[in-house]
């Protein structure tokens, strides 16, 4: 699943070629709107919540839109040919005279109301990337549980809405905490979130993603995705195992056992 720095750069670029101009296309490919025409429209912006995207237009319309594991946005010169899969993988085209955005295995394709957004996104916690980040509240919503997972509560979007299984995992090795430590028995709620706040921001303006301050092939992460290599600063093998209460945020759970012992 793209982690919320990937959703929030795909926002930055659809509202730079998307915002002010009148769109030339307007094509949803969902059951519930494939009738929907707003041809002629004009975006007014394209903006990120957590792992939802939200393209609003004139008139008080917007598009909800939500990648899951596999979705993506694609930008292309009119007239180009389409790139990011085959044509019935195609859920919304949206074009103006400069730029096509074609959208590829979308979830939770929704035209609603501006107004009504929070019947989609209303449940989020504090956006980690949004003008809404608040710290303290999400301090606040972590600690409300403290027989959770640490590891399990970063990827509960009602938590904190943003952090996906690659900043959870770096985020608890430079903290030195064990991803199944119990939220009452981390010593320090507020280091783990200004963390996965400080590695998310750094990644935000470019689709390479590195917690490790590197970019060399195999040098970008800690641990995440390196089950039983030597760890980067013990040389322990990395275990790895699944972690999640709800089914929607079980994932693979890497870990250093020396660098973050647990019981």
């Amino acid at each position: 699943m793209p982690e919320g720095d990937t959703v929030w750069l795909a926002g930055k670029r659809m509202h730079d070629a998307l915002a002010g101009r009148p769109l030339t296309r307007f094509d949803l490919r969902v059951p519930q709107h494939a009738t929907a025409d707003l041809t002629g429209v004009t975006v007014t912006e394209v903006v990120p919540r957590g792992k939802h995207l939200l393209t609003r237009f004139a008139g008080g319309i917007t598009l909800h839109t939500h990648f899951r594991m596999d979705g993506t946005w694609h930008l292309q010169r009119p007239g180009e040919r389409w790139r990011g899969g085959p044509a019935h993988q195609v859920r919304a085209v949206l074009a103006n005279a400069e730029w096509e955005a074609v959208g590829y295995r979308l979830h939770d394709v929704r035209l609603v109301p501006t107004d009504q957004e929070d019947r989609l996104v209303g449940h989020l916690g504090p956006d980690v990337l949004g003008p809404d980040w608040d710290p303290e509240e999400v301090r606040r919503r972590i600690e409300a549980d403290p027989d959770r997972e640490i590891g399990d509560v970063l990827l509960d979007q009602r938590v904190l809405a943003g952090v996906g299984n690659l900043y959870k995992n770096e985020a608890l090795f430079l903290t030195g905490l064990h991803p199944w430590t119990p939220v009452a028995e981390v010593p320090d709620v507020p280091r783990v979130v200004a963390t996965a706040h400080r590695l998310m921001r750094a990644n935000r303006d470019h689709p390479e993603q590195t917690t490790t301050g590197s970019m060399r092939r195999g040098e970008t992460h800690w641990v995440f995705e390196r089950a039983r290599k030597p760890c980067r600063r013990c040389g322990t093998p990395v275990e790895i195992g699944e972690q999640g209460e709800v089914a929607e945020y079980a994932r693979l759970t890497y870990w250093c056992p020396r660098c973050q012992p647990g019981r």
